[in-house]
C-alpha cells in the first residue's frame, strides 16, 4: 500500500546544505544514474526531507529510497534502525550501498537499482 510522503519543510535547509556538502559517492550516483530522470524516465530527489529525517536519494512515485552508507556525518546507532523502521512503515523499499561500492563498482550498483525499480514498476 502506497503512504504519502512525509515531508517536512523544517528540514529543507539542512537538506540543502547536505546536497551542497555531499560526498563522492552521492555526487557521482546522481549525476551518471540519478539525475535528470536517467534511471527509467523516473524523478529521484537528493537530501530529501521524509518525517524528522532526511534520506540521500528518493524515487516519490515508487516509494524507492537509496542510502549510501557513511555518507551522513551520523554514527550509527539504535536510532538507525528507528529511522529505518520509520521509512519503511511509509511504504518505502530501502537500498543501501557503501560509499565504496558505489566509487568503485558503479555499473553494480547501477544494477542492483535498475532491477529494483523494475520490480517495483510491476506492483504499480
Amino acid at each position: 500500500m502506497k503512504h504519502p510522503i512525509q515531508y517536512n519543510k523544517n528540514l529543507k535547509p539542512l537538506a540543502r546544505r547536505l546536497r551542497n556538502e555531499g560526498t563522492k559517492g552521492e555526487a557521482i550516483l546522481w549525476f551518471y544514474a540519478l539525475k535528470a530522470r536517467k534511471m527509467y524516465g523516473y524523478q529521484f530527489n537528493r537530501q530529501f526531507p521524509v518525517g524528522n529525517y532526511i534520506v540521500d536519494f528518493i524515487c516519490r512515485k515508487l516509494n524507492l529510497i537509496i542510502e549510501i552508507d557513511g555518507s551522513s556525518h551520523f554514527s550509527k546507532s539504535e536510532s538507525d534502525q528507528e529511522r529505518q523502521d520509520y521509512l519503511e512503515g511509509l511504504g518505502n523499499i530501502i537500498l543501501r550501498f557503501s560509499e565504496a561500492e558505489v566509487v568503485h563498482k558503479l555499473d553494480d550498483v547501477v544494477e542492483k537499482i535498475s532491477y529494483a525499480v523494475e520490480s517495483l514498476e510491476k506492483n504499480h
